[in-house]
């Protein structure tokens, strides 16, 4: 029996023949400086985020207090309330910095803020901020962004020098224009760049942006429990092939090949690159060992994680037959293991556990598809 001809799209009818999914590493997004500051709004994750919806723990008093200074903070800037005159005495605008462990709902409360704010307010990452000023120039920046009332900075932290002299001064040129910021980080703002560059030669500046804010500290365990979603199995990568060619908008990829993609795509275009992925599988699954490839997979996995984007991993050993190697749930690989010990233990932490709870989260999401019936 031979194949059918291939039809206009270069596909056959033969039922044998998987229809070919499409590579997150062959998309190549351009992303017009327009696009940047059009894309600082709260993230689809963060759509129906509110002060009302985020469930305090009583067992953590913290976590009520920073609801309750959002809240004022929220009221003072919300839509209808009007901007003191020039002449008007002078207060300085709110800047609140909230610390805590990943999974505590930081996010949650910093885009609860920027909904009550309305359109005045600016959310973005810190990354999509300094992004920004490479793309505009700095002044542009500052001039784009002090039309808000609020400038919201997610995922607050310094990986090198020149990241600390720019926000340095960025935060004080938006202060000075009377713009209220807000942001998360899991490191205390005197902490800021610890172990990952001579953050003592460039204390001045740290220091300027720490006195900027009032600090809360928001308490709490991991709401995804990490220690439970970050120890499930890999799935056969059999099982992953087909069910990425039953979805619409999936993606398939071995791990390797969107590593080297990342590397040369800047990482501001990460969340365009996304655009109508609606699922990205994964195979050949593996520790990464090279830090800065590590770190681009972070990136990559927040904004995997701030559209809702299900993920199917799958261990380079498994398949659904035994195949190479085992059984899924025999090689022993999860997405514990993705990051080294030592990158774990690192300056870089923070941001590795970080991933790790959210990845963790969207594997759950994706393992669910693969007991959902196709139509």
């Amino acid at each position: 029996m031979t194949a059918a001809p291939p039809d206009l799209a270069g596909n056959t009818s033969d039922s044998t023949t998987p229809p070919r999914v499409r590579a997150l590493a062959d998309i190549r997004p351009v992303v017009p400086p327009t696009r940047l500051l059009a894309d600082l709004v709260p993230p689809r994750h963060f759509a129906d985020a509110r002060f009302s919806t985020y469930r305090s723990n009583p067992a953590f008093p913290s976590q009520g207090s920073t609801v309750a200074r959002l809240e004022e903070v929220g009221a003072q800037l919300a839509p209808g309330k009007a901007r003191r005159g020039l002449f008007a005495k002078r207060k300085a605008a709110p800047a609140i910095y909230m610390d805590g462990g990943f999974g505590v709902g930081k996010t949650h409360l910093l885009t609860s803020l920027a909904h009550a704010v309305g359109p005045d307010a600016a959310y973005g990452t810190f990354v999509e901020y300094t992004n920004l000023v490479g793309a505009l120039g700095f002044q542009a920046t500052v001039d784009a962004l002090a039309t808000k009332r609020l400038v919201c900075i997610d995922e607050f932290e310094l990986d090198d020098p020149g990241d600390t002299v720019l926000m340095s001064r960025l935060l004080r040129e938006l202060a000075d224009r009377g713009v209220a910021l807000a942001a998360t980080s899991n490191t205390l703002p005197g902490s800021l760049g610890e172990g990952r560059f001579a953050a003592e030669d460039f204390l001045r500046e740290i220091q300027a942006m720490a006195a900027r804010f009032e600090v809360m500290r928001v308490d709490g365990e991991d709401y995804r429990h990490r220690a439970v979603v970050t120890e499930t199995q890999p799935l056969p990568a059999d099982v992953v092939a087909s069910v990425a060619a039953a979805h619409p908008g999936a993606t398939l990829d071995s791990l390797d090949e969107v590593l080297d993609h990342l590397r040369g795509v800047h990482p501001s275009r990460y969340g365009a690159m996304l655009d109508d992925v609606t699922l990205v599988a994964l195979t050949g699954v593996h520790p990464v060992t090279e830090q800065s490839a590590a770190l681009r997979l972070v990136v990559l996995v927040d904004r995997l994680y701030d559209r809702d984007v299900p993920v199917l991993l799958a261990d380079a050993a498994v398949g659904a037959d035994g195949g190479v190697g085992a059984q899924a749930g025999t090689s022993g690989a999860t997405v514990s293991s993705l990051f080294t010990e030592e990158m774990l233990r690192g300056g870089y932490r923070k941001k590795y556990f970080r991933a790790l709870s959210r990845l963790g989260s969207l594997a759950e999401d994706g393992r669910v598809l693969t007991r959902t019936p196709t139509a």
